[in-house]
């Protein structure tokens, strides 16, 4: 099963790049001073010098509205599923017989 993502507010994520730009810190300090991965650090930094404050209040570069990102499986309906499955044992039998 996948891990379940961590989120962190606007503050946290703010006071993550003052500490490295203002404080002075390097990456691996501000890592362990708050317990975060060094991507986020380095990224919210990047996004932060590009586009300012606003793009640590929302999630910047995520698809927004219907039909945008990866889409939903389907699940098939359950005649749809015995048809298919019944075509692939009857495929896998002529391939036995061969």
């Amino acid at each position: 099963m996948g891990k379940i993502r961590k989120t962190y507010d606007a503050k946290f994520k703010k006071k993550a790049v003052d500490l490295y730009l203002k404080e002075g810190m390097g990456y691996k300090t501000v890592v362990k001073e708050l317990g975060i991965s060094h991507s986020m650090v380095d990224r919210w930094v990047k996004r932060y010098e590009k586009e300012g404050i606003q793009c640590l209040e929302e999630k910047c570069g995520k698809a927004k509205g219907p039909n945008k990102g990866r889409p939903r499986t389907r699940l098939e309906d359950p005649e749809t599923k015995i048809k298919h499955l019944e075509a692939e044992v009857e495929m896998l039998k002529k391939l036995l017989k061969r």
